[in-house]
C-alpha cells in the first residue's frame, strides 16, 4: 500500500516524470523545477506524494493564496488507479488548507479530460462554466 507524503523538494524530478506520462495533465514553463520549488516553499505542507517504496505513484500541487486553494496536477500512476489513492491525496491537500483557515478550493481540470466526470464531480466537486480562466506570461 503506498504511502501519503508531503511533497518534497527531492520529489519534483519524479512528480514531472509521472505528470508527463499522465493524459490531461497540462505542464507548462510555470512547472519547471526551480518554479515547482519556489511553490511549495510558499504553500509548505499543502502539497502531497504517493510512495510506494522509492517509487513515486502518486502527485498531488496544492496551494493557496490566503483566501482560496487550488488544486494542480493531481495524479496517480495507472497502475496505481482505482485505489482511492487520489482521493487519499486530495484529502491530505485539503486538510492541509483547512489547517491554514482556507475554506475553499478549486480545481483546475482541463476541459477534454474525462476525469472531471469520473473523479472530481462523484466526490463533491461542483463543476464551474459560470467562469473563465485567462492567463499570462510576464
Amino acid at each position: 500500500m503506498p504511502t501519503i507524503r508531503p511533497f518534497e523538494e527531492a520529489h519534483i524530478d519524479r512528480a514531472l516524470d509521472l505528470w508527463r506520462a499522465t493524459e490531461h495533465i497540462g505542464l507548462s514553463s510555470a512547472d519547471e523545477p526551480q518554479h515547482l520549488k519556489a511553490f511549495l516553499g510558499r504553500n509548505r505542507g499543502c502539497s502531497y506524494v504517493a510512495l510506494q517504496e522509492s517509487r513515486l505513484v502518486g502527485a498531488c500541487l496544492c496551494g493557496h493564496d490566503g483566501r482560496r486553494g487550488y488544486i494542480h496536477h493531481l495524479a496517480v500512476a495507472e497502475s496505481h488507479r482505482r485505489r482511492r489513492l487520489g482521493i487519499q491525496l486530495l484529502g491530505s491537500c485539503l486538510e492541509a488548507l483547512r489547517e491554514a483557515g482556507i475554506p475553499k478550493c478549486h480545481a483546475f481540470v482541463f476541459h477534454a479530460s474525462p476525469y472531471g466526470k469520473l473523479f472530481w464531480e462523484p466526490t463533491g466537486w461542483e463543476r464551474r462554466d459560470d467562469l473563465l480562466i485567462y492567463s499570462m506570461y510576464s
